[in-house]
C-alpha cells in the first residue's frame, strides 16, 4: 500500500515533487469554468490550512462542508487535512431539520456553505451552540458570516501537521438502517487504501485520464471518482455543480469529453433513454472506462449502453462505511446482473442469520473485509458494534454467490433502499406522510419504475371524514420535510394497511400489490 500518514501530503503535495505542478486537478464546467492546477491547489490548500488556524479552528476538531462541486471544495477538504481539522462535506439535498441534526451531533466549530445552499441552512445556525463561523462562498456575506475571500485574505500558507496513518481524517454522513444520520469516521490510510485497490487495479486510472463523476463529492463514492483516485495519479476531473439532468451530462461529454465517465444507475437509464429517443447525438468521445454504483445496474441497461458506446459499465458495490467499491466486475470481465466478484485487497463472504458461512447458491447478508474500513460511528457505540466485527463490516445487503464466484443482489437485510444511490429510510418518509394534515397512516416500500430502478411508493389511510390531498401535495410535503429525492414518486391511497397481530406493517405485502 502507498505511504499515507497526511493524506494531503500523498494526494497533493507529492505531485509538486514529481513534477505535475502545472497539471490541471480539477475544472469546472459550469458558472465561469475555472480550472485549478496541482500547484494552485498544493497553495491554496495550505494557505486554508493557516486561515482555519487563524480562525482559532483546533486540531481535530470539525468543519462543515455544505458545498456544491467547485474549486473551493478540493481547497478546504485538502487544507482541513493538511492542519489536522476533520473535513465532513455534507450531502446538500437535505432539510433544514436533518443539517441542524448533524450539525449539532458533529459538534462543528466551522461552516463552509455555497452562496446558494445558504438560504437551505440558515434557519438553524441561530440557535446552535457550537458553531463559532460561517463562511459562505460568496462575493457578499449575510450578516453574522464571512466570505470565503476574507476568510483567506492574506492568511500564511502553513504546513502539513504531522498525522498517523491511523488517524481521523474525514467524517461522511451515513443515513443507515434507521434513517438516522451517523457520522461515519474515516482514516487518513483509508484514502490510500481504496486508491491502491479499486482505483489502481480495477478502474486502472492513470495520468493521462480526465474523470467526470455524477456522484457529487459529499457522496463517498463520488469522493473517491472526483478525488481520491484521480489525485493518487495526477489526472484531471471536471466539477458540475448543477444537477445531472440529460442535457447537462450530454454537454459536459462534447465539451469536456472525459475517458472516465462515473454514474449511478438512474442516470445510465437516463442516458440511454435520451440518445435512443433522439433528443441529443451520441457525444463522438473515447470514453476508456464507465463504473456504476449505488444500486444494482439492471442488466438491460448495461447492454444498451454497450451498444451505444463499445465499452462496459463496470457495476460494483461500496458503502459509506468501506469508502468506496469492495465488490465489482473488472475490465474484460463484466457480467450484467451480477455485481461481480470482490475487489483486490478484499475478502466477502454471506452469512446466515445465526452468522454461518454459506456456500455458491444460498441467499445470505454479505459481509466484507478491508482496508478502508471505518473507524466505527461518532458517539453510537452500540451501531458501531453492530456493524463493525472485529476485522469484518456487515453491509446489511442480502446476496447470492454463483458458482463461479460472481454474487447477485437480492435486496436489503431490512426495508431500507436506495434512491439514486443514497439510502432512504421508509419509516422517515412515513413519518414525514403523518406529519400531514388529515393524513393517519403511511407505508412506504420500494417499488420499480419503467427502468427496473427502485423508487419510494407511499400507501396512505386518510383519517376518517378527511379529503385525499392532491398526491402532489403529499410528495411537495416529503421534500420539504426531509429531503428532495426522498419524496413517493406514487401515491395510493387505501383503507387500511397490512399488520401483525402487534400492529406491525406488513411492508412485504404491500410490495407485492398489484
Amino acid at each position: 500500500m502507498s505511504q499515507c500518514s497526511n493524506a494531503a501530503n500523498y494526494f497533493v503535495d507529492r505531485h509538486l515533487d514529481e513534477g505535475r505542478g502545472d497539471k490541471l486537478a480539477f475544472r469546472e464546467a459550469d458558472g465561469a469554468q475555472r480550472s485549478i492546477t496541482y500547484g494552485q491547489l498544493a497553495t491554496l490548500s495550505a494557505q486554508a490550512a493557516g486561515a482555519l488556524g487563524r480562525a482559532g479552528v483546533r486540531r481535530e476538531e470539525r468543519a462543515a462542508l455544505l458545498m456544491l462541486d467547485q474549486i473551493e471544495l478540493p481547497v478546504l477538504f485538502w487544507g482541513a487535512l493538511k492542519a489536522g481539522v476533520v473535513p465532513i462535506p455534507l450531502n446538500t439535498l437535505l432539510s433544514a431539520q436533518v443539517y441542524d441534526a448533524i450539525l449539532r451531533d458533529s459538534r462543528a466549530s466551522i461552516l463552509f456553505v455555497s452562496e446558494a445552499l445558504y438560504p437551505l441552512v440558515a434557519p438553524v445556525l441561530a440557535e446552535n451552540p457550537h458553531l463559532r463561523q460561517v463562511v459562505v462562498v460568496a462575493d457578499q456575506a449575510p450578516e453574522g458570516c464571512q466570505t470565503y475571500g476574507a476568510f483567506m485574505e492574506g492568511a500564511a500558507a502553513v504546513p502539513t501537521v504531522e498525522t498517523s496513518a491511523d488517524e481521523i481524517a474525514f467524517w461522511l454522513y451515513s443515513s443507515g438502517s434507521t434513517g438516522q444520520p451517523k457520522g461515519v469516521r474515516h482514516v487518513h490510510s483509508s484514502l490510500c487504501a481504496t486508491a491502491d485497490t479499486y482505483g489502481a487495479q480495477v478502474l486502472q486510472i492513470t495520468e493521462a485520464d480526465t474523470v467526470y463523476s455524477v456522484a457529487k463529492i459529499f457522496f463517498a463514492y463520488g469522493l473517491g471518482n472526483a478525488m481520491t483516485f484521480p489525485m493518487s495519479v495526477g489526472a484531471s476531473v471536471v466539477l458540475f455543480s448543477g444537477r445531472p439532468t440529460p442535457d447537462a451530462v450530454d454537454a459536459i461529454l462534447k465539451t469536456h469529453a472525459p475517458s472516465v465517465f462515473c454514474g449511478v444507475p438512474t442516470l445510465y437509464a437516463a442516458m440511454v433513454h435520451h440518445w435512443e429517443s433522439g433528443a441529443a447525438s451520441l457525444p463522438p468521445i473515447a470514453l476508456r472506462a464507465c463504473i456504476s454504483a449505488g444500486e444494482a445496474l439492471p442488466e438491460e441497461v448495461g447492454r444498451k449502453w454497450h451498444g451505444l458506446w463499445g465499452v462496459d459499465i463496470m457495476d460494483g458495490v461500496g458503502s459509506t462505511e468501506m469508502l468506496h467499491i469492495f465488490l465489482s466486475n473488472k475490465p474484460g470481465d463484466v457480467v450484467y446482473g451480477t455485481s461481480g466478484t470482490a475487489v483486490p485487497g478484499y475478502e466477502v463472504r454471506l452469512v446466515d442469520e445465526e452468522g454461518a458461512d454459506l456456500g455458491p447458491g444460498c441467499v445470505g447478508e454479505l459481509l466484507v473485509r478491508g482496508p478502508s474500513a471505518a473507524d466505527g460511528y461518532w458517539n453510537q457505540r452500540t451501531k458501531s458494534r453492530a456493524t463493525f466485527e472485529g476485522a469484518w463490516t456487515r453491509t446489511g445487503d442480502k446476496y447470492e454467490c454463483l458458482p463461479d464466484g460472481r454474487f447477485v443482489y437480492c435486496g436489503r437485510t431490512d426495508d431500507m433502499f436506495k434512491v439514486s444511490g443514497i439510502w432512504v429510510s421508509p419509516f422517515e418518509v412515513e413519518q414525514a406522510l403523518v406529519a400531514y394534515p388529515g393524513v393517519l397512516e403511511a407505508a412506504v416500500v420500494a417499488w420499480p419504475d419503467e427502468d427496473g430502478l427502485e423508487k419510494p411508493k407511499a400507501f396512505v389511510v386518510m383519517k376518517p371524514a378527511s379529503a385525499a390531498p392532491s398526491p402532489e401535495a403529499l410528495k411537495d410535503h416529503v421534500k420539504e420535510r426531509i429531503g428532495k429525492w426522498k419524496y413517493p414518486r406514487w401515491v395510493e391511497f387505501v383503507d387500511d394497511l397490512p399488520k401483525t397481530a402487534t400492529g406491525k406493517i406488513q411492508r412485504f405485502k404491500l410490495r407485492g400489490a398489484v
